[in-house]
Formats: structure tokens, C-alpha cells, sequence
């Protein structure tokens, strides 16, 4: 009897796609395939994709009870968490705080959103919990953790019994102060399961340990209010995965600090998941564009409904604290993505003025764009494309056709209303489109003094690359990487990826003040912590790894720079690397410091330590390499590429035909299963030795 297969599995569920990548963990092997979304139950669509990456694998011959017992781990990226708040679907929440602070949500922060001259004309949205749903308790500690006023037993309880009256079952802790000292919130719990025992808690000591009140009480609140929607998610992936394989499959969640987490553990941190998706992507395509030999890299990840991009340098995704999801901001450590409403269904309408205007309303998966033939009413950017050719009539290697002709008469309706030809007004929903993708690159880059020309832009997600000229002409880029199988790299990222816990302290001190032995019992409680769920997470100590850092200003800032923490035993040559690394690091960032001037200190804010559990990665194969036979014969189509140029006849290559050291010189179209590369005139392609697709200008 042969041994059973040992198969990896990633399934990154997108709003039109689910993409899923295999990994056989003996042979090396890796297969991907796309199945439709299933908006009304994910989860069917999740072991939909199981179905058939298995029956790709040849696995479909074997029993149900096999095919399960071949499956040694399943990875995921989903977007339950990030849908509900963008989406603003947050059920009844309530608010327990120290007593005196019940209007902090409605004070918020100063801050006024770009694009408003100044506040006279913004108005701030509804707070994530009512003014009614707050509640107080008394009891107060200071700053170091020490005890002003008990805490008010009798206080909670009735709070608690408040609650539940009124069927609030959802709830956030946030006390003033409990980064230092967790008592009063974990005693505030212990209340609420007695007395109020099926309400949902998150307490902030447990979510964030760090300073400031606002962010840490909206995080906290966050975390509760998605909590039940991913939590029944999880629950129902769990089950469903138990009855494939007729035993517990192992199930890991991709968590926004570009590491995975399991099942079990992740529906106690909800709020971790909220940038899965765009996250397990910025991780795939920083790996392949690292193996090809780029070090400096833009990501640009296109799907049904959005673009996220990232900046990817020396392999590493930078990091944020200072993110946030729709209106809610966030301070758990994200990879630092922006997402943009410009995905292949986005919609494309009219503004009262008249305007031509696209996104970031998108028609999904259901009804989908007019060439979906299910019912959709609007012109979105995937008919634009198929329109002019830059698809072909057929998604998905064929298994989804497209209705040209509804794409093309709605096409015309839309050109009518805005006195253009089709070709014109097809066009001119591209160019809107790459605008906006060249707008988001540059947030990513130039607003953080960054230039955008220095990096080559890797494109991937089914809709990503369809705009790449435009992009290198927009934003002067001098390259472009197309992996192969660009529609499945969120997929394999998520096999790419460790397990991985973040753990923060505040711990404000001057750095002329910083005391070793303190700084140790911080970074030592912080290691524990790493150590304790990497252990439940089945590594053994020899297999842990720890990364250390801390967060440094200049005393009288309001907001901190992120520098490394290095190994070893803490002293004060070690601190004053620290410090030294923090002047550098400024000066990148804002073009300024001050370590030649005493007058400035510097102060630290944060100690941050980070539990990894490294897995198994694909390894990523060059392919053969000898003389490149010529590719296959390359059928023609006509395609647009400028409405004032009309239709040109274009070859039309299957990707899977070249071979490293081919060039094609456009216009071309080079298409594969679950994405095209429309090469504009004047561009070329070639294929290097990992099958990567490298775009630049001809000559």
C-alpha cells in the first residue's frame, strides 16, 4: 500500500474568486485552481475549492475518508472580518470604562480626514458605540499600574446586569491605565461571565497593552464587535473540514502582521484577521520577487472588488501600527496595505455633473459585470476590457463564458450618455481605473519619501496585471514582474507564511533613564508570553524564534518610529544601538534628526517582541533552461489600446507555451487560467529562469 500524500492546502477567499494553491509536501508539487465565490455561504465555496484542487492531484479516485487523511493542514485568508467594517454591518456593542471617561469615543481625536479644507465642512461619523451603550465603573490606577481607587464591585455588577436587561451581548473593556496593570479589566470579566454569562468580551489588556486611550478602546471594540460573525465562520470551516476528512484537519487563519494562526486560537484575537487577505498576497509576491532577484518591490493585487498595495524592501512587507479598516482605526501590528475600490467589477457612473467616474461600488460576484450574464445592470471594468479585447470571451480557461454582447451594449448606452464613441468611453474607464491604482502606489511610496521609480511593481490577483503599461507609463516605473499563476498568489503565500503571535508594553522612559533591569523584565514577560503560545501551538523551544523591537520619539512627539531590538543580553551598548538606529531610521522617514543636537532626547514609548513557529515553504524551482524553442503559433485578435487608434490586430500567446529566455514585443496578449497580460505597444515581455514574466519598454 502506497503512504498516504501529505497535501498543504491555501484557499484565499476573494468577493468574485475563490483561489486555491496545493502543496505536496514529499514531491514538491504545487497545483492552483480558482473556483466562484459563494457570497451567501463562504464556506461552501471554501470546500468547493478543496473538491477540485484534490481532483487536480489525482485524488478524486480515492475514498472521501482518503482524500481527507491526505490533507495534512489547511491555510486561509479570509475576509469576514474586514467585510463587516467596511461594510459598517456592526450588530449592538457596548462600552465599559473607567468612571468620568464615558465621552471619550465621542471626543475622539482632532484629526480631520484629507480632503476636507477644514472642519467646519465634516461632520464625524457615528461613533462604533452609542452614547447610550457607555457605561462606567468606578476604580482608577495610575500610569505605572499602582491603585488610586478599588475597584467598584458592586459598580460592574450592576453594570453587567444593565447589559444583559437590554440584551447587549457583545461588549468591549477598556479601563484607563490597564496596559500597566490588568486587574481591574480581568476582574471586570470575571463579573460579566457571572452575571451576564453569554455576552462576548474583549477586554483591551488582552488585545493591546499599550498607551493611549482612543485607539486602544476602539481596537478593543473592534475585536468584540467582529468576534461572534468569525468566530460561528471559524467554527463552521472547523466543522465542515471535520466531516471532509472524518477526522480534526489542521486549520490555520492568516492574521494582518503576515503571519498564520489556528483555528482555536485565532477566534480569541478576531481583530488580527482583519487584513488576512491583502496580507498572505504582499507575503507571496515578496518571496517570488526576492527569488527572481528584486529587492525593492511595489505589490499590486487586483480582484473583483479592490486593489491592495503594499511596499515590499529587502523581502520584508513594511509594517504598521496606525492602520485602520473603513472608519475604524486599528492599532494591532498590519502589514501596511492600501486598498483602493478598483477591482475588475467595479462600477463605472455618472456623476450629477456629468462626470465619468469608477468605484468604488463594485457588483461583486453576484450579479457580477454585464459580461456575467446574471442579471447585472451596470458597466463595470471587466466589460470595459472585454469590450476592447484585452480579455478573452471566456473567463477561468474556459468554464466561465462571457456575454460580449451585453458588455458591448452597455458599453454604448453609457458612451451615448457621454457623448463618446465605445472605444472612447471604454477606454476611458481603464484610464480611470489606473489612475486610481497609480494613486494608491503613491501613497505607498512618495507620500513616505519613498520615489516610486526605484521599485519594480509585481502584479498578481485576476485583474491586477490587465493595467500594467498604463501604471509604468503613470508612475515612471522602469519594470513590472507577472508571476506565474498571478490569480493564486494570495493562495500561496498563505503556504509561505509561519505561525506568528505580537506582543507589545508600554514602557515610557527617557533613554538617558532607561534602567537594564527594568527594560529586561519587560522584554522577559513579553518572551514568556511568545513562549507560552508558540509551546501551545506544538513547537518545541528548539524551534521558536523570537524577534525584538521598540518604538522610540523624540520626547514631546506625538507619534513614534519602529527599530529593531537585537538579540542577546540587554546593555547599555546594545540601548544606545537602539537610540542610534532611531536617529537613522528618522532621517529616512522624515529627511531630519537630532543626535548632534543634546537638547533633543530621545524617549522610549513601546517594547514589542514577536513569537515565531517556522513552517515548511515551497520552494520556488527554476525551470529548465536551454535554447528556447520559438512558442507556440500565436492565434490574432483585434484589441484597442487607444480609442484613438482603433482596433490592431494582436497575438494572442498561451503563457503556458513559453519558456524561460522567449520575449515578446507587444501588442500582444498573453493569457493563462485565471488572468491576461495586455501588452501595449512599445512594450516587451521576456521569461527568466523562474517563469516569471518581466515587462519593460521595448528598446
Amino acid at each position: 500500500m502506497a503512504p498516504a500524500r501529505r497535501i498543504r492546502i491555501g484557499i484565499d477567499t476573494g468577493g468574485t474568486f475563490t483561489d486555491v494553491v496545493a502543496f505536496d509536501e514529499d514531491s514538491g508539487e504545487v497545483v492552483t485552481t480558482k473556483t466562484p465565490s459563494t457570497p451567501a455561504n463562504p464556506a461552501d465555496g471554501f470546500m468547493a475549492g478543496i473538491d477540485k484542487v484534490l481532483g487536480l492531484l489525482g485524488l478524486d479516485r480515492l475514498e472521501r475518508q482518503a482524500q481527507g487523511e491526505a490533507i495534512s493542514a489547511v491555510s486561509h485568508g479570509t475576509t469576514v472580518a474586514t467585510n463587516q467594517l467596511l461594510e459598517g454591518k456592526v450588530a449592538a456593542l457596548g462600552y465599559i470604562t473607567t468612571e468620568g471617561y464615558e465621552a471619550m469615543l465621542e471626543i475622539a481625536r482632532q484629526s480631520v480626514p484629507d480632503g476636507y479644507g477644514n472642519s467646519y465642512f465634516w461632520v464625524k461619523p457615528p461613533r462604533i458605540v452609542p452614547r447610550d451603550l457607555v457605561k462606567a465603573v468606578g476604580g482608577r490606577l495610575d500610569f505605572t499600574g499602582s491603585e488610586i481607587r478599588p475597584f467598584d464591585e458592586v459598580g460592574a455588577r450592576a453594570v453587567a446586569r444593565w447589559f444583559r436587561a437590554r440584551g447587549i451581548d457583545t461588549l468591549g473593556v477598556c479601563f484607563l491605565h490597564s496596559y500597566a496593570d490588568p486587574r481591574h479589566e480581568q476582574r471586570m470579566r470575571d463579573i460579566l461571565l457571572e452575571e451576564h454569562p453569554d455576552a462576548v468580551v474583549s477586554i483591551s489588556s488582552d488585545v493591546l497593552r499599550e498607551y493611549r486611550e482612543y485607539e486602544r478602546a476602539m481596537t478593543t471594540l473592534v475585536d468584540a464587535a467582529v468576534k461572534p460573525n468569525l468566530s460561528r465562520y471559524v467554527g463552521t470551516i472547523t466543522r465542515r473540514l471535520a466531516e471532509y476528512g472524518g477526522r480534526p484537519i489542521p486549520f490555520y487563519v492568516m492574521k494582518s502582521n503576515g503571519g498564520v494562526l489556528s483555528a482555536r486560537e485565532v477566534v480569541h484575537q478576531p481583530i488580527t484577521t482583519v487584513l488576512s487577505g491583502p496580507a498572505a498576497g504582499a507575503l507571496g509576491a515578496a518571496l517570488i520577487a526576492r527569488v527572481a532577484g528584486f529587492d525593492r518591490v511595489l505589490t499590486s493585487d487586483g480582484g473583483g472588488t479592490s486593489t491592495d498595495v503594499s511596499v515590499v524592501i529587502d523581502g520584508e512587507p513594511t509594517l504598521t501600527t496606525e492602520g485602520s479598516v473603513g472608519a475604524y482605526p486599528s492599532k494591532i501590528p498590519m502589514i501596511d496595505v492600501v486598498t483602493v475600490g478598483a477591482g475588475g467589477g467595479s462600477i463605472a457612473w455618472l456623476s450629477p455633473e456629468g462626470t465619468l467616474k469608477v468605484g468604488p461600488r463594485s457588483a461583486g460576484a453576484d450579479p457580477g459585470p454585464l459580461c456575467y450574464g446574471r442579471g447585472g445592470q451596470e458597466v463595470t471594468v471587466t466589460d470595459a476590457h472585454v469590450v476592447l479585447g484585452r480579455i478573452p470571451p471566456h473567463l477561468l480557461g474556459g468554464e466561465i463564458p462571457l456575454d460580449v454582447k451585453a458588455a458591448r451594449a452597455g458599453i454604448a448606452v453609457l458612451a451615448e450618455r457621454l457623448g463618446m464613441s465605445p472605444a472612447a468611453c471604454a477606454t476611458g474607464i481603464l484610464e480611470i481605473s489606473a489612475w486610481n491604482q497609480a494613486n494608491a502606489l503613491r501613497q505607498v511610496t512618495v507620500k513616505r519619501g519613498l520615489d516610486v521609480r526605484d521599485f519594480t511593481l509585481t502584479t498578481f490577483g485576476g485583474s491586477g496585471s490587465l493595467l500594467l503599461c498604463r501604471l509604468m507609463d503613470v508612475l515612471g516605473l522602469p519594470r513590472v514582474l507577472v508571476p506565474p499563476n498571478p490569480g493564486n498568489v494570495s493562495a500561496y503565500g498563505l503556504l509561505t507564511v509561519d505561525v506568528r503571535n505580537d506582543y507589545v508594553q508600554t514602557h515610557v522612559v527617557a533613554h538617558a533613564e532607561v534602567s537594564l533591569v527594568d527594560l529586561a523584565a519587560v522584554v522577559g514577560d513579553l518572551l514568556a508570553r511568545a513562549q507560552e503560545a508558540l509551546a501551545a501551538e506544538g513547537f518545541l523551544p528548539s524551534q521558536q524564534r523570537f524577534q525584538r523591537s521598540a518604538d522610540l520619539r523624540y520626547v514631546g512627539q506625538a507619534f513614534e518610529v519602529r527599530v529593531p531590538l537585537p538579540d542577546g543580553e540587554l546593555s547599555a551598548a546594545l540601548v544606545d544601538g537602539v537610540a542610534a538606529a532611531f536617529h537613522e531610521q528618522h532621517r529616512l522617514l522624515y529627511g531630519y534628526d537630532f543626535r548632534a543636537d543634546p537638547r533633543q532626547q530621545v524617549e522610549w514609548v513601546n517594547v514589542r517582541v514577536s513569537g515565531i513557529g517556522p513552517i515548511t515553504r515551497p520552494e520556488i524551482r527554476a525551470a529548465d533552461v536551454g535554447p528556447p524553442e520559438p512558442p507556440g503559433e500565436a492565434t490574432r485578435r483585434p484589441v484597442c489600446f487607444e480609442a484613438a487608434e482603433g482596433y490592431v490586430e494582436a497575438a494572442v500567446l498561451q503563457r503556458a507555451d513559453l519558456r524561460p529566455g522567449h520575449r515578446i514585443e507587444g501588442p500582444a496578449i498573453i493569457e493563462e487560467f485565471g488572468s491576461t497580460v495586455p501588452l501595449h505597444p512599445g512594450f516587451s515581455a521576456r521569461v527568466d529562469e523562474f517563469a516569471n514574466l518581466i515587462v519593460t519598454r521595448s528598446g
